[in-house]
Parts: structure tokens; sequence; C-alpha cells
């Protein structure tokens, strides 16, 4: 098994990776879409949570995520608090899909906080997809519908595209069209392929 860790920035066009790499034939852990089914109810990080923050489970027992957000978005130390709680139970997920995999799989652990977690340093390869803090905000503001405000809040929220690049292994430059970040995903998977038929990590060149 080879395990890729996958990255970037909110806007950075991680996600696309994800799914051309998927198209290729990786094995996709999507940690959103874990993180997700870390908190349904009738979990304990779910139980966890409502014990440390008053006012975030909506009537029907699901978590509230805006008012969850709105209590750790600006306070570091409830952000941590919550980290505590969610972190676990995400890797218990991740742990039981790698599982599924296969011992063969090249999976990728489609991660937007792989650096912000320490996960980094648990693969084979770090690919971080990045692009210029500008490009972030017009695909922010332009695709999503955000103000230029609430897009900056959000990028500072995460790690700085210096510490996301100095984790990585290899860097994908998203700034230009679908077609030409097919092509180098496109040869991405196939050093992929090859590093994981040698049974090792951590040299790929950058595609910068």
């Amino acid at each position: 098994m080879l395990r890729v860790g996958l990255t970037g920035g909110i806007g950075s066009g991680k996600s696309t990776v994800s799914a051309l790499l998927a198209a290729h034939g990786a094995f996709v852990i999507d940690y959103d879409e874990l993180a997700r089914a870390a908190v349904e109810p009738g979990t304990p990080a779910l139980a966890a949570i409502a014990r440390r923050f008053a006012g975030v489970i909506g009537p029907d027992g699901s978590l509230d995520r805006p008012a969850l957000g709105a209590v750790v978005f600006g306070d570091p130390a409830a952000r941590a608090d919550l980290e505590a709680i969610t972190h676990p139970a995400i890797f218990e997920l991740v742990t039981a899909r790698e599982a599924a995999a296969g011992p063969d799989a090249i999976v990728v652990h489609d991660n937007p906080l792989l650096v912000e977690m320490g996960a980094a340093a648990h693969c084979d390869v770090v690919i971080v997809v990045d692009v210029p803090v500008e490009v972030q905000l017009e695909r922010l503001t332009r695709d999503r519908g955000m103000t230029e405000s609430d897009a900056q809040a959000r990028i500072a929220s995460q790690a700085s595209r210096e510490v996301r690049t100095d984790a990585a292994d290899l860097v994908i430059d998203n700034t230009g069209p679908l077609d030409e970040l097919a092509t180098i995903v496109g040869g991405v998977w196939s050093e992929l392929v090859s590093r994981a038929a040698a049974g090792g990590g951590r040299t790929l060149r950058s595609s910068e």
C-alpha cells in the first residue's frame, strides 16, 4: 500500500485533483466526508461536542454546524477543544477505510487539514495543490459567492502556503486550465504507480 497525502488551501482545486486521481484508480479517503460521519447523531464525538459547547445541537439531534462554527472560528482554544474531540474520531474511521483498500492500493488521503492535523507524517508521499492567494480569492468570490473579507478569513484560518509546501514531496501548480491539470495529474499518477511498485515514497520531484 502506498499512502498519499493530498492537501491544498481552500479554492486551490484539491478536490478536482482528488477526482482525477480516483479516475486513474486511486482509492480515495475523503476526510470531509469522514468529518461529517464522525459527528452523526448517536456518535461519541457528537455527545462530547454537546457537553463542551452549548447551543450547537439542532432540534433533530444533529450538529448545527453554523452555530458551532460561530463559536470556534475566532477562538483558538475552543477550536483546539473541538479538534481534540473530532480528530481521533476521524482517524478511527480512516483506519477502517484504509483496511478496506487492500494491500496493493494507492490510497489517497484527501485532507484539507493534512498538515494541521499532523497527518502528513503518516504518508509515504505528500502532494500539495497550490495557487497564489489572489487566485484563491478570485475563485472563492466568483465560484462560491463569498465576500472578499469572508474569503480572506477562510484562507487565513488554514495553514499558510509556505507551511503546506514545506511539507510537500510534490507540488501541483493549479493556476492553469483543467486540461493542463489533467495532464499534470496523469504524470503524477504514473509516478505514484512506479513508486508503489518500488515499495517506497518521499522522493518524488515537484510538478511546479
